[in-house]
C-alpha cells in the first residue's frame, strides 16, 4: 500500500488581525417603535439595545465583508495574495449558490484562495475560527480569513414585537495565521437539534415556489410577509443563561485558564441581560473587560463577536495580547466557545 506524505503546517495558530464594518445608517429605538406597541424603556430593559445599524442598497453582504476584511488584512500586516482560504459565516446571503465567499475572495485580490460559506447562526464565527485554526495547523493554508457578516434587517419582521428591535447589520473579520505558541484554545462546540424550533425562519423559501400562497403570513396592510427570523424568547433566554455558561466554563477548563486569569469576555451580542447573567454565573472578577457592543450595534449574529472584538481594541478597552473568552450561540441550536489571545 502506498504511503501518503503527511501534511505539514504551523505548530499552532493565532488571530493576527481584526477588522469591522458597520453600516452608515444608525437606527434608534424610536424608529422600531413606529411599527410595534412598545417603548424605548422596555426595549432597553429587556435587551440593552439603544441603536442598531441597517445597511443601504450598496452595503451588501459582499461589500461589507470586503471593507471589514481589508482592515483585518492590513491589521495582520499581510497582503490579500497571502490569504489561502476565505471562510464566511452568514445566514443572510440570499443566493443559494455560488457562495458569497468566492466573490469576496476575488474582490479582495486573493490568489485563487479556497472560499466557502458556512451556516451556523450566531455561533458561526466560532465555527469559522475553528476551521481556520485547523487549516493553518494542518498546512492547507498559511493564512485564513474568517468573516462573520449579516444583513439581518432583511430578515426582520418589523411588526413582530418580540424580535423587531433585536437585529442589526454589519461585518467582522479576522486573519488567522501561524504561531510558535498556542494562542487559540480548544473549541467546545456542539448542537441541540431538538431545540431547533426555538429560533427559525418563519417560512421556508420553497413556499414561495409552487406553494399555497394563501397560507403565507400577511402584514398589517394585507401583503405577504417576506420570511423573517422568529424565536421563542423565554426558551432561548433560559437556554443561553443556564447552558451556555456551562459551555463557557468548559472552554476555560479546556484552555487551562481560570476566570481570574482572564482579561476579556466577548460573548455573542444577543442580549445584555444574557451577558450579565453569564458574567454572574461564571463569577468573572471586575477586572475582566466585558464586551457590550449590543447596546449600539444590536444582534448581528455571526458578525457580533468580531465586531465587538474590533471595537474593544479600537477604543482601548482591550489590548493586544489580552486573553479573551469568546462564545457564540444561536439558531440550531448551536454553540462554540474558545479562549484566544487578542491580536
Amino acid at each position: 500500500m502506498a504511503k501518503i506524505k503527511p501534511s505539514k503546517g504551523s505548530p499552532y495558530a493565532r488571530i493576527l488581525g481584526v477588522g469591522g464594518y458597520r453600516p452608515t445608517r444608525v437606527v434608534p429605538n424610536e424608529v422600531i417603535l413606529e411599527t410595534i406597541d412598545s417603548s424605548d424603556e422596555w426595549i432597553r430593559s429587556r435587551s440593552g439595545i439603544e441603536t442598531r445599524h441597517w445597511a443601504n442598497d450598496e452595503e451588501t453582504v459582499a461589500a461589507m465583508s470586503v471593507e471589514a476584511s481589508g482592515k483585518a488584512i492590513a491589521d495582520a500586516g499581510i497582503t490579500a495574495e497571502q490569504i489561502g482560504a476565505v471562510v464566511v459565516s452568514t445566514v443572510s446571503h440570499f443566493k443559494q449558490t455560488p457562495a458569497v465567499a468566492t466573490e469576496i475572495a476575488d474582490k479582495l485580490g486573493t490568489d485563487k484562495a479556497a472560499a466557502f460559506d458556512i451556516s451556523a447562526g450566531c455561533a458561526g464565527f466560532g465555527y469559522g475560527l475553528t476551521l481556520a485554526k485547523g487549516m493553518v495547523v494542518e498546512g492547507s493554508a498559511e493564512y485564513v480569513l474568517v468573516i462573520g457578516v449579516e444583513r439581518l434587517s432583511d430578515l426582520t419582521d418589523l411588526e413582530d414585537r418580540a424580535t423587531a428591535f433585536l437585529f442589526g447589520d454589519g461585518a467582522g473579520a479576522v486573519v488567522v495565521g501561524p504561531s510558535d505558541e498556542p494562542h487559540i484554545g480548544p473549541t467546545v462546540w456542539g448542537s441541540e437539534g431538538d431545540k431547533s424550533e426555538t429560533i427559525k425562519q418563519t417560512v421556508p423559501w420553497n413556499e414561495f415556489h409552487g406553494g399555497d400562497v394563501t397560507k403565507l403570513p400577511l402584514d398589517s396592510k394585507g401583503n405577504v410577509k417576506f420570511p423573517a427570523i422568529t424565536q421563542e424568547g423565554q426558551a432561548v433566554f433560559r437556554w443561553a443563561v443556564f447552558e451556555m455558561a456551562k459551555v463557557a466554563k468548559e472552554a476555560l477548563d479546556a484552555a487551562g485558564i481560570t476566570a481570574d486569569e482572564l482579561d476579556v469576555f466577548i460573548p455573542h451580542q444577543a442580549n445584555e441581560r444574557i451577558i450579565d447573567s453569564m458574567v454572574k454565573t461564571l463569577k468573572l472578577p471586575e477586572t475582566v473587560t466585558v464586551a457590550r457592543d449590543v447596546r449600539t450595534t444590536g444582534n448581528t449574529s455571526a458578525a457580533s463577536i468580531p465586531l465587538a472584538m474590533e471595537r474593544l481594541l479600537a477604543t482601548g478597552q482591550a489590548k493586544s495580547g489580552d486573553t479573551a473568552l469568546v462564545i457564540g450561540f444561536g439558531a440550531g441550536l448551536v454553540y462554540a466557545a474558545t479562549v484566544v489571545t487578542l491580536p
